[in-house]
């Protein structure tokens, strides 16, 4: 499947990992299975990055427990709003990923 998104800079390859986005030597090939063809390669990361990750989302965490409800609210409410200005590239990508129906995956993308 040949993605023609309207954001192309949705598709992400690389792990993010404290607040960046991280290459790996190694990937991991991602087909799509209704063909076959090879959506993209991703970062495969090892348990020194995983430790990383979590190492960081714990720290993460600290910040936005002193975060106010409604700050915390007005934040999930942007990156709601978000999801849906890009419902269309995202369902694209997860059909292409799963092999879902596109009209499946714009549904799983508005109501979840």
């Amino acid at each position: 499947m040949d993605l023609k998104l309207s954001c192309p800079e949705l598709l992400k390859t690389d792990a993010y990992i404290n607040g960046e986005w991280v290459s790996s030597k190694n990937t991991i090939s991602v087909y799509d299975p209704s063909d076959g063809t090879c959506i993209a390669k991703v970062a495969k990361m090892g348990a020194g990055e995983t430790d990383q990750a979590i190492n960081a989302a714990e720290q993460a965490l600290k910040p936005w427990q002193q975060k106010t409800s409604k700050q915390r609210a007005n934040l999930l409410r942007r990156w709601y709003e978000l999801i849906l200005e890009n419902q269309e590239d995202l369902a694209q990508i997860l059909t292409a990923e799963q092999g879902k129906v596109l009209a499946e995956a714009r549904g799983e993308i508005t109501y979840g």
